[in-house]
């Protein structure tokens, strides 16, 4: 049985929030279009506290890109975002919420960052979403949404490594792009790693 997830379509990553992905609000329509394809659909949310480790404005002298040790993790650092409870949190407001069975929140542990909606960074905390979705016998994922070489390439790596049959739905996706190509990059990683890249217009 076949699944689409909805990767982190929220405020703070469409132009004028506080990550804005450029693009990022190109791919609501195709995303809501994509959903009258599937019976199943769940989606992840970014859900940070205030205090969360990954924002630069947690620590004192440091800036947003620059790379810090986070629980042995190397990670960047981002402005403030996606604060639980904020504006910047919610759904897209055009994005259609209709159909979803659930909704799993992610990097909600202020000592880890969590790009995937399987497993925080450590692979140390699960959100759940692999055993909901044995649980209803899905072993096929569609994957569309924000932002390509972050969230959703975690999301689609950690989901064959778990043993799902994993796509990726190219156009109904952003990168973030820090360095110029790491769109391209994403999607090279998730293709030798056993994913499908497919466009939209695929689905019938």
């Amino acid at each position: 049985m076949k699944a689409l997830l909805i990767v982190d379509v929220q405020n703070d990553f469409i132009p004028g929030g506080a990550l804005a992905v450029s693009g990022g609000d190109e791919i609501v329509s195709i995303i809501n279009e994509i959903q009258e394809k599937f019976d199943f659909i769940v989606a992840t949310q970014d859900w940070h506290p205030a205090d969360h480790g990954s924002f630069a404005s947690n620590h004192p002298m440091k800036s947003v890109g620059e790379f810090i040790d986070l629980r042995g993790i190397n990670q960047i650092l981002w402005p403030e975002h996606c604060v639980q409870g904020s504006q910047g949190a919610d759904f897209h407001p055009d994005l259609n919420r209709d159909k979803w069975k659930a909704v799993f929140q992610k990097g909600t542990d202020q000592s880890v960052d969590s790009y995937s909606g399987f497993f925080d960074n450590n692979k140390a905390g699960d959100t759940g979403l692999s055993s909901f979705l044995k649980k209803n016998r899905i072993n096929e994922i569609s994957v569309c949404g924000l932002a390509t070489d972050y969230c959703v390439k975690f999301t689609v790596l950690d989901g064959l490594a778990e043993g799902f049959k994993m796509q990726l739905i190219v156009d109904a996706t952003k990168a973030v792009n820090i360095r110029e190509g790491d769109f391209d990059l994403a999607i090279e990683e998730m293709e030798n790693a056993g994913a499908v890249v497919l466009q939209s217009s695929q689905f019938q």
